[in-house]
């Protein structure tokens, strides 16, 4: 080989060791997505279901702020395109450049994205989680912080609070209780529609009484007792009612018991201390679920009780204003007092002896 080939052989080496990293740092970075600045993270966001989408709806809702409306309205059981609404009424889904949607208070008080009353938050804009607070303050992306102006926060808090008023039945008043006015209430049903492929504003499947729930009954008797409760769904809440119009909280349960030939205590106050207790996390379908609420309630003497139906879903009799019996969520509801198993009681076992169910 010449000198000069040699040479031309050196130069062009020397070329393609500077080339070939570059072009593979390239490829890198174009394959890395970029930080997803709205979620907090250093990922892009979940691809999400848009098949129950509008066009108007892909069109004008950010990837990212979809994907949170959708998971925390599946979680706490509130219409998506309700929350977008909200989003997107308040805050134009958090692109406002208006004072107090980045940072600070608009001239009413209002903070966020989802625009909250600082005081109805928590009392301030940014809580420790978990702390002591009076609000619906939430840590919608588990960083620790309950923070008004982080959407993954805010978008939670707003989920809780439409539920606690009355969704996803009585939207009209869980939006009136969110801003009293009946303008708004108009305004932000008619978006939520407008964002839905079907161009209207539906009960989830799981609240409404003609749509079938998934349910592993651990055996035939679980099966009997919660046939006959998800068939009351849909049926009003009334104050010690045991059937067949209404219920109450301990009532659908008392009677799903006797559906199967059983009987336990009528009341919550009793039904409480008669099942057997069970870990958090251990709940299975049949199972209670206590809640400190009510008049006269504390942490051992629960108010208010539901039937699990699978993790994380229970059915319950909530109350008058609270509409219909339906399958809620419960892992999100505070004041959780405990789980029992009634069947486990020596006296129902005994009852299922009797019946040579066992």
């Amino acid at each position: 080989m010449t000198t000069t080939r040699l040479a031309n052989w050196k130069w062009l080496a020397g070329l393609l060791a500077v080339i070939v990293p570059l072009t593979m740092f390239g490829a890198i970075v174009l394959m890395t997505p970029l930080p997803n600045i709205m979620m907090g993270g250093g990922s892009a966001a979940c691809e999400v279901d848009t098949s129950d989408l509008s066009e108007t709806a892909q069109e004008d809702i950010p990837p990212e702020m979809l994907e949170l409306y959708k998971r925390h309205g599946e979680a706490i059981g509130v219409q998506w395109n309700v929350l977008a609404a909200v989003g997107k009424r308040e805050t134009d889904h958090g692109r406002s450049e208006l004072p107090g949607v980045q940072s600070g208070t608009n001239y009413a008080g209002a903070a966020g994205p989802m625009q909250f009353l600082i005081s109805t938050w928590g009392g301030k804009a940014r809580i420790p989680i978990p702390s002591e607070f009076n609000g619906y303050a939430s840590d919608g992306d588990d960083d620790g912080v309950a923070d008004v102006y982080n959407p993954a926060d805010a978008i939670l808090g707003a989920a809780k609070m439409l539920k606690r008023n009355g969704a996803p039945d009585d939207l009209r008043k869980a939006l009136f209780v969110y801003n009293r006015a009946n303008w708004y209430v108009d305004q932000v049903l008619e978006i939520a529609a407008k964002y839905a492929q079907s161009g209207s504003v539906d009960v989830p499947p799981e609240a409404n009484p003609a749509c079938e729930v998934a349910y592993d009954a651990p055996n035939a008797v679980v099966d009997k007792i919660l046939d006959y409760a998800l068939a009351q769904r849909g049926k009003p809440y009334v104050w010690g009612g045991t059937g067949p119009d209404g219920y109450d909280c301990s009532g659908i349960i008392y009677m799903a018991y006797r559906n199967a030939g059983l009987n336990i205590p009528r009341t919550t106050f009793g039904q409480w201390p008669f099942g057997v207790r069970i870990d958090a996390g251990e709940e299975q379908a049949g199972d209670l679920v206590f809640f400190n609420s009510g008049p006269g309630t504390s942490a051992d003497n629960p108010g208010h009780v539901g039937m699990i139906v699978s993790p994380g879903k229970m059915v319950e009799a909530r109350c008058t204003l609270c509409g219909p019996i339906k399958v809620t969520t419960y892992r999100d509801r505070g004041a959780i007092v405990g789980f029992t198993r009634p069947l486990q009681n020596p006296d129902v076992l005994e009852q299922l002896k009797r019946q040579a169910l066992t």
